[in-house]
């Protein structure tokens, strides 16, 4: 009988955002597929017999490609083996759940999908920006950056999104940050728009920044922002609440230089 795959959300990094059920299934499970976003802490909650194996993306770095991570998983499920397969954040935002749990039902693998919270959604908590408000924000839109600014058909309106939407949560977006700002503005979005950027939230290397939209991509630079950044846009930054005492985890992302990612030559 081929084993079961629970598809975890992570959750933004701090190992105390776990969901008791995430916790539990990585302590028990036999084989453990998991990202780069995930911290040392969380996968050394692995029992001694579990299997390990680091799928990581990280911008710009090496990293196995998804058509492997897709067969390997199907592998471990049909040898009898209960697989999690870790993914920071939730796994079904911007985390590619979607394509793995196709490719797991057409091949008859039972899956149990466990959500996670969203590094969306704990940014800029952690930063203490409430995402709705009554008096500033009655619709947030979560979006990805990531989409090559040469793609001849996108999928990403900014032009649209600059009115649609009172607050943008932008994920993925430091590379293209130049060109998101020149969209957003031409779409009519107030060049003075507050905007908050938030680096690796809720761990040891949390970093903030508050700054107005047609300044952003000048700042980003300044202060070497880099992925993993959320990306905040909209009149809910100047809600910010200012005495917020979050403390952030102690815990850092792995040095993906270090980290030994598998690939079908180990197997």
């Amino acid at each position: 009988m081929p084993g079961i795959v629970y598809l975890v959300g992570a959750g933004p990094g701090d190992p105390e955002l776990l969901t008791l059920k995430a916790l539990r299934l990585i302590k028990y499970c036999d084989a453990l597929v998991h990202d780069a976003l995930i911290p040392d802490e969380i996968t050394k909650e692995a029992g001694k017999n579990t299997e390990i194996f680091h799928v990581g993306k990280r911008a710009g770095k090496c990293s196995v490609p998804q058509a492997e991570t897709n067969a390997l998983i199907l592998k471990l499920a049909k040898e009898g083996k209960n697989v999690v397969r870790l993914k920071g954040g939730d796994p079904f935002v911007f985390s590619r759940g979607g394509e793995e749990v196709s490719i797991l039902e057409k091949n008859g693998i039972s899956v149990e999908i466990v959500p996670g919270i969203t590094s969306g959604i704990a940014a800029p908590t952690y930063f203490g920006i409430p995402l709705t408000h009554r008096d500033a924000a009655s619709s947030v839109t979560f979006v990805t950056g990531h989409e090559r600014v040469d793609k001849e058909k996108k999928t990403v309106n900014w032009r649209d999104l600059a009115k649609s939407s009172d607050s943008l949560v932008i994920f993925m977006g430091i590379k293209n940050i130049e060109f998101i700002v020149e969209e957003l503005i031409l779409g009519g979005l107030d060049k003075n728009t507050k905007c908050a950027v938030i680096q690796e939230a809720t761990l040891k290397n949390q970093k903030c920044l508050i700054e107005k939209l047609d300044n952003l991509p000048d700042k980003i630079k300044e202060k070497e922002f880099l992925a993993p950044s959320i990306i905040i846009i909209g009149k809910i930054v100047e809600f910010k609440v200012n005495n917020n005492i979050t403390k952030v985890s102690d815990v850092y992302l792995p040095d993906i230089n270090k980290v030994q990612l598998y690939n079908k030559s180990q197997k």
